[in-house]
């Protein structure tokens, strides 16, 4: 090195160093939330006792198994979650396109006047040629810092989550189908016991009037027994009322029209309850759809970080091109046409206003709100499995008093019906027992419903039978996958 050129490579590493130490930073480091563990959640370590893939067969209604399955292929909300699965899945393929080498190959042509008066000597000055172009070039950005990889991570992310969300979008119409059916049922058994307090208090009615004429009643009993018969129609025409709006929820949800199944009539007796974990574990939180989605978004808002993170750092691109340029296109293909270049770039932000660092601190918060809803997510799943588990034990308790209870209300019932046909005892006597023994059979229809429906939505609680198949999000999703 010259006496010359010393000074200007001195000041060249002195402007470097000032620029390098001038780079836009960071700033402060920061501490993502925590996200709950299962020991926080109180959930026990060991498994859950797993739940069918097609829970809702173990029910025993055949019918019901062919709703649910007619749901899960016509519900327009599952073709809406389907599709975002595969505009997300096509988000990442066009990140992961955009991080490989880019090679394109164009070729133009065009016919010009050039002017007279331009830089353009003559004899082109002043004529109308024709000039041509083909080119290949070739461009790559290599990822020395990550960012590509991090890109890409947290397209994936985002798409696992998509998926995720379509198989919690299943087992939720499974559960809505199982419970509006149950809800059916009920309805229809309530209907049944309504029937028969109509006809009863009709017979109360008839024989009060009888005793009226008979001077045996005052016209009080008689106005109180006439009372009683609208109440009772009234109840069956808002049971009717209910029984029609719940058909319509069953069509709808099952992708037809609504007046599809205005013949639809199921029946409690038919659906029979299965058996049910005793315990909540650890693994609930990988068997949820919710739960994981959550969590994919989580690591989505993780990569993010990371990418905005690698903005700090030198983005270095690679071009190059070769080709053919003459004016005149009989001459383009002449050795002396041909043009190549390559253009290395290196760019580091210097200044930028602090609008790197805000751009990172808002993917951080983003970060922080995918944990907080994470928590949130996990919460709520602990406390809808515990509360199924729990409300299913208390059900069982009060199913089996229940039970005594109707079966005193039969017994009383029958030695009415019994003294009444020896004579020891009058009809009203027999009426007035039946009352008994029709509010316990409305209270029966009531539980069994409950118990039904608390079932389902422990299924539910518990995913659904669902199985982890986000970790290769590739190849279209059938509904039955989502909802295994």
């Amino acid at each position: 090195m010259n006496q010359a050129t010393r000074p200007l490579m001195l000041a060249a590493a002195l402007s470097a160093a000032a620029l390098l130490t001038a780079c836009a930073t960071p700033g402060a480091s920061h501490t993502p939330l925590a996200p709950r563990t299962p020991a926080a959640l109180g959930l026990s370590d060991a498994a859950s006792m797993p739940v069918a893939p097609r829970w809702w067969t173990t029910l025993g209604d055949a019918q019901l198994t062919r709703l649910v399955d007619q749901a899960l292929q016509a519900q327009p909300s599952l073709a809406v979650a389907r599709a975002r699965v595969d505009r997300a899945r096509a988000l990442a393929d066009l990140t992961q396109a955009a991080s490989g080498p880019q090679a394109v190959l164009s070729a133009e042509v065009t016919r010009q006047r050039y002017s007279e008066n331009s830089l353009v000597p003559k004899p082109i000055a002043g004529s109308t040629r024709d000039s041509g172009t083909l080119q290949a070039g070739l461009s790559w950005s290599p990822d020395f810092f990550g960012q590509h990889a991090a890109e890409l991570a947290a397209a994936l992310g985002q798409a696992r989550a998509a998926q995720a969300d379509a198989a919690a979008a299943a087992t939720t119409l499974t559960a809505q189908v199982s419970r509006s059916y149950v809800a059916l049922a009920r309805l229809l058994a309530q209907r049944e016991v309504a029937t028969r307090t109509l006809a009863q208090r009709t017979e109360i009615r008839d024989l009060t009037r009888q005793r009226e004429a008979a001077g045996l009643d005052t016209r009080v009993e008689l106005t109180q027994a006439e009372g009683a018969l609208p109440d009772a129609r009234v109840q069956i025409e808002a049971l009717d009322e209910q029984i029609t709006l719940a058909r319509h929820q069953i069509a709808v949800l099952c992708g037809q029209a609504p007046g599809a199944l205005e013949t639809l009539s199921p029946r409690l007796g038919q659906l029979t309850l299965a058996a049910v974990p005793p315990t909540v574990g650890a693994d609930l939180l990988g068997r949820r759809p919710d739960v994981v989605a959550a969590r994919w978004r989580v690591e989505a808002g993780t990569q993010d970080v990371a990418v905005a993170r690698t903005q700090f750092y030198p983005n270095i691109n690679l071009t190059a091109f070769v080709g053919l340029n003459a004016i005149g296109l009989d001459q383009i293909v002449q050795a002396g046409s041909r043009q190549l270049g390559v253009t290395p770039a290196l760019h580091l932000p210097l200044f930028d206003g602090g609008r790197l660092r805000a751009q990172l601190g808002g993917r951080q918060a983003d970060l922080d709100g995918a944990i907080a809803q994470y928590n949130g997510v996990l919460l709520d799943a602990t406390r809808e499995a515990r509360d199924a588990l729990s409300s299913g034990q208390s059900l069982a308790r009060q199913a089996h008093d229940q039970a005594s209870a109707l079966a005193s209300a039969q017994d009383a019932h029958a030695l009415a019906q019994q003294r009444y046909r020896a004579g020891l005892g009058s009809y009203l006597v027999v009426l007035a027992a039946e009352s008994q023994l029709l509010a316990q059979r409305r209270a029966a229809v009531n539980l069994q419903a409950r118990q039904l429906d608390n079932h389902v939505a422990l299924m539910k609680a518990l995913g659904g039978g669902w199985t982890d198949d986000t970790a290769a999000p590739t190849g279209q999703p059938t509904p039955h996958a989502a909802a295994r």
